[in-house]
């Protein structure tokens, strides 16, 4: 996994190395192995390594044989073996053992249709010095981020924003829009960023720029249409989906360097860990996190897992003060305004990992969107039954199966809970009827905007926004149409960005995902929904698929999402001033976003109450990032140092009659 970063300046001279270098050093942590760059003129390409695959002969930026194509390349193709064996069959030469070069090669033959024969997470960018033509692609989930800035002059792109923000013609300013957006769905709506035109290459696209402009084309969607009911029995598609998931597992323990797994103690990590266990030579060393706080610890499900695998195992334990001391630090690397603290503790066990001297881990992170796994689905199939049938008497039974791992469940206050499941969705629309509850709830928060700043925003909810939730297609079964807003949105925008890629690359940690191989997420999409759903029972043929290869007491766990503590973190050790430094009257007043006397107020509740709601806790952790976000990028941003040159490979482009390249460093 790397960083990458460019500069494609039409008709201009060389980009100035400086910058290249600048636009690394913000990003070292994604790669602090190697650093290269490569300039032309109109064009400048950056690169930090971090060295997993082809440790010895995979440097970039890297070209063509015959120097016409460049490439940038962050992520992992995980069928490069086989994309490599035909090339070589077809006449292709190889200078490596790398995946970058595979994709070069393809690039050579398919051009843009290369990124359909790709199995991986990625996100790279490919130079084509002949045609002067910059092309930009990301995987088809958003694992791996993107961002780009379009000045006219030049167009400038990095994996993260604060490579773009290193570039001196940069106006950095927060978007009220996006703003907006994170208070109601968690996160700015594609291609939003919450910087003022800064935007991404949203996932399953790709992006061509030259100097008559730019052109974005969507290459994969989702399966429109599920099996009959019939087409297969139960242990068929459950037979089908355990050879996927164990040829997934198996391609992305391919490395040069030791694999671990990441293990929370519930069903999805479980059967990654399990499938490593039986169906590879692989030792398997599992890395957990534990807190202080028994409602959110799940110590005891992760060591019955340990014990079931022998695995080599090490944890973390996440107490109150520790969220509070690396909130700064989160903020920073998440490049938005979040509304959880559940990135602080992801970001604690990447650093065990490291500690431990690993750089790759495979989590579970997929399995809940593709096989419907999040309680959300299960609220709406009880909404829509209420509605169907609002006297059966088995109202209050189905509604207190849900959230057993809350403290402070709604289902404990039957009238509270009927109010909820009773709700209509307006003013979404039926078709987000199982998200719009959630979207309502967090959009409360917005009371705390001040009069200036709402006039900044649109208008909640235009329909043209339904096509960036939802997608053209809406299938006709609910909860297909939940799983679809979940998996396009949600999945890539928040969990696989703020909770997975910044907090792992934070620490020079790739994640792999077996469960987003799109092999399996198209195929779970085609599986029946009463199959993935039965009854109240959350992603039933994964279980049955995985049934022989697990304790039964984790066959059977419920779903416990993972959370953190929120608000009473910043409240356990006065000391750390940061409430103070950033929730005061007067920093308030200076972000210019929220209404200083009721963040006061607000902060007083969460001072001293024993109990919060979902709507205070999220309040405070979104003003308070919002207001981190503020100092960090805009107010105090510093983009004046640089990767030393001695440290950075510099290959600058000569022409000498026909295209090729001189390495100078």
């Amino acid at each position: 996994m790397c960083g990458i970063a460019g500069i494609y300046a039409p008709n201009k001279e060389l980009p100035d190395e400086g910058i290249l270098r600048r636009m690394l050093f913000q990003i070292r942590h994604r790669g602090p192995d190697e650093f290269g760059t490569f300039v032309a003129p109109e064009i400048g390409l950056a690169h930090a390594r971090l060295s997993i695959i082809d440790l010895e002969t995979g440097q970039q930026p890297m070209c063509t044989l015959d120097g016409r194509f460049w490439i940038v390349f962050n992520g992992e193709i995980f069928n490069y073996l086989d994309l490599r064996n035909k090339l070589v069959e077809n006449g292709h030469h190889f200078r490596t053992k790398s995946d970058t070069e595979v994709i070069l090669h393809l690039y050579e033959d398919k051009g843009a249709a290369t990124v359909t024969d790709l199995n991986g997470q990625f996100a790279f960018a490919i130079w084509d010095q002949l045609k002067k033509e910059l092309f930009l692609a990301r995987d088809r989930f958003g694992i791996r981020p993107l961002y780009y800035m379009n000045f006219g002059t030049s167009f400038v792109f990095g994996s993260e924003i604060k490579a773009i923000f290193a570039h001196p013609a940069t106006n950095r300013k927060i978007n009220p829009i996006a703003i907006d957006d994170i208070f109601t769905f968690w996160f700015p709506l594609s291609p939003n960023s919450a910087f003022q035109d800064v935007l991404e290459i949203p996932p399953a696209h790709y992006m061509t720029v030259t100097s008559a402009g730019t052109r974005l084309v969507k290459y994969w969607n989702l399966p429109e249409e599920t099996d009959l009911p019939g087409a297969f029995s139960v242990d068929d598609y459950a037979e089908q989906l355990r050879d996927l998931m164990v040829d997934s597992v198996r391609l992305q323990l391919q490395a040069d360097v030791p694999v671990g797994v990441f293990l929370s103690g519930g069903l999805d990590s479980s059967v990654i860990a399990s499938i490593v266990s039986h169906y590879t030579p692989n030792d398997i060393h599992t890395f957990s996190i534990s807190f202080q706080d028994p409602e959110f610890d799940e110590t005891d499900k992760q060591r019955q897992m340990t014990e079931y695998l022998r695995s080599i195992h090490a944890e973390v334990n996440c107490k109150l003060g520790s969220i509070s001391d690396i909130f700064r630090e989160i903020v920073w690397h998440t490049e938005v305004p979040i509304l959880r603290t559940a990135p602080a503790p992801i970001f604690l066990l990447a650093k065990l990992l490291r500690k431990n001297n690993y750089k790759v881990a495979l989590t579970g992170e997929g399995a809940d969107e593709v096989l419907a796994g999040y309680d959300l689905f299960k609220e709406a199939k009880i909404r829509r039954f209420i509605r169907k049938s609002p006297q059966s008497k088995s109202r209050s039974s189905l509604i207190r199966r849900l959230y057993p791992y809350l403290r402070n469940s709604p289902t404990r206050h039957l009238s509270i809970a009927q109010y909820f499941f009773n709700a209509q969705p307006d003013p979404f629309g039926a078709t987000f009827d199982s998200h719009a509850n959630r979207w309502n709830l967090t959009a409360l928060s917005k009371n705390f905007f001040m009069p200036e700043f709402r006039r900044c925003i649109r208008e909640p909810f235009p329909e043209k926004r339904i096509e960036i939730l939802l997608g053209k297609t809406i299938p006709s079964d609910p909860l297909s149409v939940s799983q679809r807003i979940e998996l396009q949105t949600f999945l890539p925008s928040y969990l696989l960005s703020s909770q997975g890629d910044r907090m792992l690359m934070a620490n020079s940690v790739e994640g792999r995902f077996p469960f987003l191989d799109h092999r399996i997420v198209e195929f779970g999409f085609r599986v029946p929904p009463n199959l993935r759903m039965r009854g109240l029972r959350e992603k039933y043929i994964l279980r049955r698929a995985m049934a022989d290869i697990l304790p039964a007491t984790t066959r059977n766990l419920i779903k416990q999402p993972y959370r953190a503590p929120d608000a009473k973190s910043f409240f356990e050790d006065p000391g750390n001033g940061i409430i103070d430094e950033f929730l005061s009257k007067f920093a308030i007043a200076k972000g210019g976003i929220f209404n200083p006397d009721m963040v006061s107020k607000l902060v007083d509740k969460c001072r001293t109450s024993k109990v919060l709601g979902f709507k205070d806790n999220s309040s405070l952790i979104g003003i308070l990032s919002t207001q981190i976000l503020i100092d960090r990028f805009i107010n105090h941003f510093q983009s004046n140092d640089e990767i030393p040159s001695e440290r950075t490979k510099t290959i600058r482009y000569q022409s000498h009659g026909k295209d090729r390249s001189n390495v100078k460093n």
